[in-house]
């Protein structure tokens, strides 16, 4: 289809207004914990690559490449030589990267100096791998590019050709720490060690002080695990209102909108329905057979939607502990991607706060989104342990040589019957110390028998690993 080269300036021009030296508008006041490292790569790559930026849908990543942009033109970038384009919009798509970029450069001749192209949803990009591939290739010193979309596509269409020529960086939902920061909640502050090891040295007295400061953070957690960290809901303080947006514009859209567009999915219905059973077992082992028994369906379309669902960042996977056959072979535990995501697909209010069972899987999954988010910025792995089906550890950190377990138990009182699966992976597998992540704050404590475990409670635990993801950059393991 020839599309007019005079409609493709006049749509590049309204996304571009820093041609026009007109500010960008709507621009938040704060800066997701993933921008600076985006900057940086934008900037002054550690190798010359392009940026791939993948993420949920609505989680900020267009957000981000216009905080970057606004930095470029404050640091004094020629405004031409930055260019914007987001490959849903239709005209574009149908143009094409090459008819954009000639476009652009017929209404903005380029300045001395480095180019920098920003392109949104660059899946819709016929033939984008290749596309990079070259630039990176032939342009490597005088363009940066900057991509973002949905992984898998990204990652299949790049499998070959992107080896060494991009640096992916995976956008999150908000942390708790962000959330806090976000809605401008005034809270009494918080010492922040600079990892969760460093609270064991701590004295009672210290303990005491954090343990009456942390009483004040719980309330606003439990909003934070129904609002959720999508920022658009965040900011929408009514939690119906929220769940209704993250169940209509991010959720339908990716499961009836994008799984056709990007993947072909024909059995939307069928598909629904494994999202929907994953909502009712959020942190659950995946028993894939029972699963298709009770909807009917078989186990390559299942697996093949599990795949899915994971590439477009609506669940997360977590593998058993091990290495080789013994991770393959085992189930895995599948958890929404953010604790909001169930409410809002269930439309249930603030009743999740009134049921004790519920709220506790939502607390783990917020647990275990924020254990995610330290293992993309550190070099640490997650998995789960199971001691034949009778004691489980929820979380096994791996990493600088360490093995941590983390349990989470979202109820009072706590027992020592909540500490036996803690004890006995120690003495299966010699962990150095671990952690009990508790409901109420008077439950942080250390308990030293017969290894150190910290009970904490999962709004502390959850504040200080976004706290330190935001304000912390150097490659430490939070743990």
């Amino acid at each position: 289809m020839l599309i007019d080269n005079e409609e493709l300036i006049s749509i590049l021009g309204s996304f571009n207004p820093w041609w026009k030296n007109e500010p960008i508008q709507g621009l938040p006041d704060w800066e997701r914990a993933l921008f600076k490292e985006l900057y940086t790569w934008v900037k002054n790559p550690p190798t010359p690559r392009a940026i791939m930026l993948s993420g949920a849908r609505q989680i900020g990543k267009t957000t981000l490449v216009l905080q970057s942009i606004s930095k470029l033109l404050k640091e004094n970038t020629p405004p031409e030589n930055i260019l914007y384009a987001t490959f849903d919009h239709p005209i574009l798509k149908l143009a094409g990267i090459e008819k954009v970029l000639t476009a652009w450069r017929t209404l903005q001749p380029k300045k001395e100096g480095k180019e920098f192209i920003f392109l949104d949803e660059a899946q819709f990009i016929k033939d984008w791998g290749t596309w990079v591939k070259h630039q990176v290739d032939f342009h490597k010193s005088t363009r940066q590019i900057v991509f973002t979309g949905s992984a898998l596509p990204l990652v299949k269409a790049g499998q070959e050709s992107g080896v060494g020529r991009w640096h992916t960086l995976q956008l999150t939902t908000l942390s708790f720490f962000e959330y806090l920061r976000i809605t401008k909640t005034e809270l009494p502050k918080l010492p922040t060690p600079d990892t969760l090891q460093e609270v064991f040295k701590w004295s009672d007295a210290e303990l005491t002080q954090v343990r009456d400061t942390t009483s004040e953070y719980i309330p606003h957690f439990h909003q934070y695990l129904l609002l959720g960290g999508f920022p658009q809901t965040t900011l929408t303080r009514d939690i119906y209102q929220a769940q209704k947006l993250i169940r209509e514009d991010i959720i339908d859209k990716v499961l009836k909108r994008d799984m056709t567009a990007l993947f072909g999915v024909r059995l939307i219905t069928e598909l629904e329905s494994v999202f929907l059973y994953l909502c009712l077992h959020d942190g659950a082992i995946a028993h894939i057979q029972t699963m298709c028994k009770e909807l009917e369906l078989k186990r390559p379309t299942v697996d093949s939607f599990i795949d899915l669902l994971e590439s477009t960042h609506l669940i997360y996977r977590l593998r058993p502990l091990g290495y080789g056959k013994e991770v393959l072979k085992g189930k895995a535990k599948l958890y929404l991607s953010d604790p909001a995501i169930a409410p809002a697909v269930f439309l249930k209010g603030q009743s999740y706060l009134e049921n004790p069972t519920a709220l506790g899987t939502l607390a783990e999954s917020a647990v275990l989104k924020h254990c995610h988010c330290a293992s993309l910025q550190n070099n640490i792995k997650l998995s789960y342990w199971r001691e034949k089906e009778t004691h489980e550890v929820d979380i096994v950190v791996e990493s600088e040589g360490k093995t941590i377990p983390i349990e989470v138990k979202y109820r009072s009182p706590i027992s020592e019957k909540d500490l036996l699966g803690l004890n006995l992976f120690y003495k299966k597998k010699s962990a150095t110390h671990g952690y009990l992540i508790t409901k109420f704050y008077s439950d942080l404590k250390k308990v030293s028998n017969p290894f150190p475990i910290l009970q904490i409670p999962a709004a502390l635990f959850c504040y200080w690993l976004g706290e330190k993801e935001l304000n912390h950059h150097t490659p430490q393991s939070p743990f």
